[in-house]
């Protein structure tokens, strides 16, 4: 199942969002959006997780966390 976070502090690293899901279960793929000219954070990313029991206990367990000081928002990512 791929999720989409949103509105991560922009100081957040793709190895701490990678953190965060992998303690919920098995994370295929984990893909932080940067900006291409300056190489910062654009503040949402993607993750991938294989199990749906895992994916679906991350966002009921992250969506409304605290994180680096903004609330984040989890939700399943829409296929284009």
């Amino acid at each position: 199942m791929k999720l989409l976070a949103r509105n991560l502090a922009r100081s957040t690293t793709e190895a701490e969002l990678r953190d965060m899901f992998e303690a919920y279960g098995t994370v295929q793929s984990c893909n932080l959006v940067l900006d291409k000219e300056t190489g910062s954070s654009k503040g949402f990313g993607f993750i991938e997780m294989p199990k749906q029991g895992e994916a679906k206990a991350a966002i009921k367990n992250l969506n409304g966390n605290d994180v680096g000081g903004s609330k984040i928002r989890v939700k399943k990512a829409e296929s284009k």
